[in-house]
C-alpha cells in the first residue's frame, strides 16, 4: 500500500481538483452575466434580460456546488495535514478570514438579490447586485491565491518555536499579500476563470444555433462569451509570461521541471513536447534552441539552471508529470487563442453563425479551459515538491502523525463516491436548464420562432 504521505497527497488533489471546477466558472460567468444585463439596461431589448435571468440560474447552481465541495479541503487541514495547519495557521487564518468577510459574505449576500430581485428592486439596484456578486466571485480568488502564494514564495514572516511547535507569525501582513508571486499569480488564475466561464457561454450558445433552437438569444449569449474569451486569451499569454519569470527567479527548480532542462548551468531549449525520462536525467522532444534562456534571461545564449544543479531531495520526482502538464497547458492556450481570433474574423466577416463545424468545436471547447487550469495546478503544485511550505517545510513533515493509511484510503474511496454522485447530479441540472433554455414563458415547441421574431423586431427597432 502506498505510504500516508502519497495517499493523503492524492486524497487532497482529488478534493481540490474536483472543487476547482466551479469557482473559475462562477468567476468568468459572473462577468459576463455584468455585461449582459448591461447590455439590458443600456438597449432596453427583452432578449438581454431573459439571457440574464437564464445564465443566472446556471450561476446559482454553480455557486451551490462550488461551495458544497470546498468545505471539506477546510477539514483536510486538520485531519490529514495538523502539522502543517499550525505551521501556517497563522498566514492561512488571516487569508481565509478576508475572504470570509470580504469575498464570500459580498457574493452570498447579493447572490439572493440576484436570484430572486426580479420585480422586487429596481432595474439599477438589481444590476449592482450583479457587479457585486462578480466582485465576490473575484475576491474570493484573490484570498486563497494570496495564502497559496505564500507557500510559494513566502515573505512578511518569522518563525516561532521549534521543532514540531514551530510556526509561521506575520510580521507584515502587506508584504505577505504581496509576496513576490502573489500578483502574477492571481492575474493568471483570474484569467483561467474567465476563459472557463466565457466558454461555457459560448458553447451553450453554439449548441442553440447548431440545432436551431433559441437562436437570436445563442447568438447574443455567443457574443457576449466572445468578447470576453477573446481579451482573456490574449492577455493569457502576458500572465503566462510573468508567471513563467517569477518561477526562475524564485524557484528554479520548477522551473527546469516544467522545461524538463537537466544540465546544471547550460543554454536551455524550449520544448513545444517531448517525454522525459526521470531515471535517465534525459528529455527527447522537439524545441526551439535557446528558447527558455531567450524567455528567461532575454538571450538566446544565456545559462539556465537545470535540475542537475539541486540535489535529488531538493528537486520534483514526478518531472516527466510537470513537464506534461505544463505543456497541455500552454499548448491548449494556444488553440483558445486560434479559436477566438477565428471567430472574431468570422463574426466580422458576418459568416461566424453559418459556419456549422466551427459552432461544433466551441460545443465542445468547453472542456478545454478546465483541463488547462487543472493542468496549471498540477504543474505548480507538484513542480513545488518536496516543499509544502518553498523552503521551509517538507511535504513529509506537514502530515498528521496519527493517520493512518488504512483511513486514507477508506475516506477517498467515500469522496470518490460521493463526489461522482454529485457531478452527475449537476450534470443533470445543468442539461435540464440548458434544455428548457432562456424561453421561460414559451411553449417548448413553439419557443424558438416566435421568441427569435419577437427580438429580431427589437433588435431592428431604430429606437434601440
Amino acid at each position: 500500500m502506498p505510504s500516508v504521505e502519497i495517499l493523503s497527497r492524492i486524497q487532497f488533489a482529488f478534493t481540490i481538483a474536483f472543487h476547482y471546477i466551479y469557482p473559475p466558472l462562477s468567476i468568468g460567468l459572473g462577468v459576463c452575466l455584468v455585461i449582459m444585463e448591461g447590455m439590458y439596461l443600456r438597449t432596453g431589448i427583452k432578449m438581454y434580460e431573459d439571457i440574464t435571468r437564464f445564465w443566472i440560474k446556471i450561476f446559482a447552481l454553480i455557486f451551490g456546488i462550488g461551495v458544497a465541495t470546498g468545505i471539506v479541503m477546510e477539514f483536510e487541514f486538520g485531519t490529514n495535514w495538523a502539522t502543517y495547519s499550525r505551521y501556517v495557521g497563522d498566514i492561512f487564518g488571516s487569508a481565509l478570514a478576508a475572504e470570509g468577510i470580504f469575498a464570500f459574505a459580498l457574493e452570498s449576500g447579493f447572490l439572493g438579490i440576484l436570484i430572486f430581485g426580479w420585480n422586487r428592486v429596481s432595474k439599477g439596484v438589481h444590476f449592482f447586485s450583479t457587479i457585486m456578486v462578480a466582485l465576490g466571485s473575484m475576491f474570493s480568488a484573490v484570498w486563497i491565491v494570496i495564502a497559496n502564494s505564500w507557500q510559494q514564495t513566502p515573505t512578511g514572516y518569522v518563525i516561532e518555536g521549534e521543532g514540531l511547535m514551530a510556526r509561521a507569525v506575520i510580521t507584515d501582513f502587506w508584504e505577505m499579500v504581496f509576496n513576490p508571486s502573489s500578483m502574477d499569480r492571481l492575474s493568471h488564475v483570474i484569467i483561467g476563470a474567465f476563459l472557463a466561464g466565457s466558454f461555457l457561454v459560448m458553447s451553450v450558445g453554439a449548441y442553440y444555433i447548431v440545432r436551431n433552437r433559441f437562436v437570436e438569444p445563442a447568438k447574443a449569449m455567443f457574443k457576449v462569451g466572445l468578447s470576453v474569451a477573446v481579451i482573456a486569451a490574449l492577455a493569457q499569454l502576458f500572465t503566462g509570461h510573468r508567471s513563467a519569470h517569477y518561477v526562475s527567479e524564485y524557484q528554479p527548480a520548477k522551473l527546469a521541471a516544467m522545461e524538463g532542462h537537466w544540465d546544471s548551468s547550460a543554454v536551455a531549449p524550449m520544448y513545444l513536447f517531448g517525454w522525459v525520462d526521470n531515471e535517465q536525467g534525459k528529455t527527447t522532444g522537439l524545441g526551439l534552441p535557446g528558447g527558455l534562456s531567450f524567455l528567461t534571461h532575454g538571450s538566446f545564449s544565456a545559462p539556465v539552471t537545470g535540475l542537475g544543479a539541486f540535489p535529488k531531495t531538493e528537486r520534483p520526482t514526478a518531472v516527466n508529470f510537470v513537464f506534461q502538464s505544463y505543456h497541455i497547458m500552454i499548448a491548449i492556450g494556444m488553440i483558445l487563442i486560434a479559436m477566438t481570433l477565428l471567430a472574431v474574423y468570422y463574426l466580422w466577416r458576418k459568416r461566424l453563425f453559418n459556419k456549422k463545424w466551427l459552432m461544433t468545436l466551441f460545443i465542445w471547447a468547453v472542456l478545454l479551459p478546465q483541463i488547462a487550469n487543472q493542468a496549471g495546478w498540477y504543474a505548480a503544485e507538484v513542480g513545488r515538491q518536496p516543499w509544502v511550505v518553498y523552503g521551509l517545510l517538507r511535504t513529509s513533515d506537514a502530515l498528521s502523525k496519527d493517520v493512518k493509511a488504512n483511513q486514507v484510503v477508506f475516506s477517498l474511496v467515500l469522496f470518490t463516491l460521493v463526489y461522482t454522485l454529485l457531478f452527475i447530479l449537476f450534470i443533470y441540472l445543468l442539461n435540464k436548464k440548458i434544455q428548457h433554455g432562456p424561453a421561460m414563458t414559451h411553449n417548448e415547441e413553439e419557443e424558438s420562432d416566435e421568441f427569435s421574431k419577437r427580438n429580431i423586431k427589437q433588435l431592428q427597432n431604430p429606437e434601440h
